[in-house]
């Protein structure tokens, strides 16, 4: 995770022309920004409710448990059971509930304002991403996400509706990410904030939480992306050597779509809001051709 960011953060600080620490100095400056944060006093607003309080708690262990369903090294892990599409995006659908709630609990106008606009890219991501990962269960027969990757490993190949459905995945990870070119996570402008809007009024260890998760919801994606669509290296078994193959190929696959992730924020601007349903219409549009081309091209194969 750290590893990604790194990649991605000094990547893009050289393709603006900024001086560029080395990646392993950005991924140690990250881990010591939350180690500042969590050691800081909680400032809770006096208008603020209980929920306000403990919705970092909850965004970050939905967060978790969701990035714990998805198959990061093996297919054979403990939380294989619980590797179900439907229910990571339930999680992080939780998450962004408590999260929206929070963000208008204070009764400020940034905090309402961010919150509107993250539910709006929530309802046009979500379907886009269901769609794309039910193209895939529709091959492997099955939504859960280790039979998915088996199916990939034995004899799956990037057909076209799988190639339609990673493109639809990929735009929907930049979106639900607050990535360029819908978000701007570096941003200092209120006015243009989705995600940051809604986190202005925490501090302490409670940014730090809600900071932590969003890291995490980053590699969820990635390793969704990574493994599901380019399973190559990932263990079939628990055994040592297997894992430690499976851990040297995903941080591979990671540090490539980190590069990926920061060129494209390098090239790209940030849309203004109004256009944001357009990228996300293209990613359900992308989504939908993939599962009608698996129903009429690839049914029987």
């Amino acid at each position: 995770m750290a590893a990604r960011r790194a990649a991605a953060g000094r990547l893009g600080a050289q393709g603006q022309g900024d001086a560029a620490e080395p990646a392993w100095g950005f991924g140690a400056a990250t881990g010591t920004q939350l180690g500042k944060l969590f050691a800081k006093e909680t400032r809770v607003a006096h208008t603020a409710s209980p929920l306000f309080r403990v919705t970092p708690y909850i965004v970050f262990t939905a967060t978790w448990l969701a990035a714990a369903a998805v198959p990061l090294l093996s297919t054979r892990l403990p939380t294989s059971a619980l590797a179900d599409v439907i229910v990571v995006a339930g999680l992080l659908g939780l998450a962004r509930f408590f999260l929206a709630l929070a963000g208008m609990d204070v009764g400020t106008a940034f905090g309402g304002m961010g919150a509107s606009r993250e539910m709006m890219v929530s309802g046009l991501a979500e379907p886009a991403l269901l769609m794309a990962v039910f193209t895939l269960a529709m091959s492997a027969h099955s939504t859960n996400l280790s039979s998915v990757v088996d199916h990939q490993l034995t004899g799956g190949t990037l057909l076209p509706s799988m190639l339609f459905a990673l493109g639809s995945l990929i735009l929907v990870a930049v979106a639900e990410t607050g990535r360029i070119p819908i978000d701007n996570p570096t941003t200092h402008l209120e006015l243009t904030m989705i995600h940051e809007a809604m986190i202005l009024e925490y501090s302490g260890r409670h940014l730090a939480l809600l900071e932590w998760a969003a890291q995490i919801r980053l590699l969820l994606y990635g390793a969704l992306i990574a493994n599901v669509f380019f399973p190559w290296g990932i263990a079939t078994s628990a055994q040592p050597a297997a894992l430690g193959i499976a851990l040297g190929a995903l941080a591979g696959k990671l540090l490539v779509l980190g590069a990926a992730l920061a060129v494209g924020e390098t090239v790209l601007v940030k849309k203004r809001l109004f256009q944001a349903p357009a990228f996300l219409n293209l990613a359900f549009l992308f989504a939908l051709i993939g599962l009608l081309s698996h129903v009429i091209l690839e049914q029987g194969m």
